[in-house]
């Protein structure tokens, strides 16, 4: 394996910024995908991963990189637990949602993921970084979503949360984030493969366009920025800044789904873009 260059500090945040931009339409697009492809969340995730991993391989052979057998078997634990921490991210997200409903299941799987990174890491719990946790808070609960005291529910969200932050800590510092990505989806696809057989696998042939994109944009191009953009930055500031992601997503939620933000939403909404220029800016 050949040794590359790691990206300047700069660059580093604008790749991060640019995953986060790209998870960003993530959650409408998994939205669209519940509506009119017929599979469940566990089968969207297992395409999705899947997805991923079939461009990544794409863009592997286009860049004439080494096979990812020998990448693999120099440390298969590191991929087999960034595969499980996708896969669990996944599907505790996801597990979540009923119990306690989608703001609090997302408030607790984004907003506890920077601070077990920075525990992770072993680097220090900043103002701002609880600044933005605040403002996800803000910005999700401000919603109107409602949702039950479910301990299963904060559980499986803590749960996502934590794989979050294991595949983030996983791929730190990787010498090729494109290899290291395709063989962490890879790995994660193969786990959900058994779960997503069990209520049906196959998608409504309308849905594969918008699974290619889920695939593509959301998937493999943001991952591989994040993990490029880790080469160069904090893991802690890299999961501040990735934090653009529901910004973007409620941006497009007014926009072309016609949603309706309450002042509490915009008053998250500020917090949290103020903690992330705050973030840059210290960075």
């Amino acid at each position: 394996m050949h040794h590359r260059v790691a990206p300047s500090s700069a660059r580093g945040l604008l790749y991060v910024a640019l995953a986060g931009t790209a998870w960003g339409t993530g959650g409408p697009t998994g939205a669209l995908l519940f509506q009119d492809s017929g599979l469940n969340s566990t089968a969207i995730s297992f395409w999705r991963l899947l997805g991923g991993a079939v461009w990544l391989a794409a863009a592997c052979r286009l860049l004439r990189r080494g096979p990812i057998v020998h990448q693999f078997a120099a440390a298969p634990m590191r991929y087999l637990l960034s595969g499980l921490g996708l896969a669990v991210c996944q599907l505790g997200y996801f597990a979540a949602i009923p119990r306690v409903g989608v703001a609090v299941a997302t408030v607790i799987s984004l907003g506890v993921g920077p601070l077990f990174i920075a525990l992770g890491a072993r680097e220090r719990i900043t103002g701002t970084l609880l600044l933005a946790v605040l403002g996800l808070a803000l910005l999700i609960s401000g919603g109107g979503g409602t949702g039950g005291a479910s301990i299963a529910g904060v559980a499986f969200s803590l749960l996502s949360g934590a794989g979050y932050a294991v595949t983030t800590l996983l791929n730190r510092d990787q010498q090729d984030p494109v290899t290291s990505a395709l063989l962490g989806f890879t790995t994660g696809a193969l786990i959900l493969l058994p779960l997503a057989m069990t209520e049906g696998i196959t998608p409504a042939l309308g849905s594969w366009p918008l699974l290619a994109y889920f695939g593509l944009v959301p998937t493999a191009l943001a991952y591989a920025l994040f993990y490029t953009g880790l080469r160069a930055i904090r893991a802690s500031t890299a999961a501040v800044i990735a934090l653009i992601e529901p910004l973007l997503a409620t941006l497009i939620g007014v926009l072309a789904f016609h949603e309706h933000l309450t002042l509490l939403s915009i008053i998250g909404a500020v917090i949290l873009l103020g903690a992330v220029l705050l973030q840059v800016r210290r960075e």
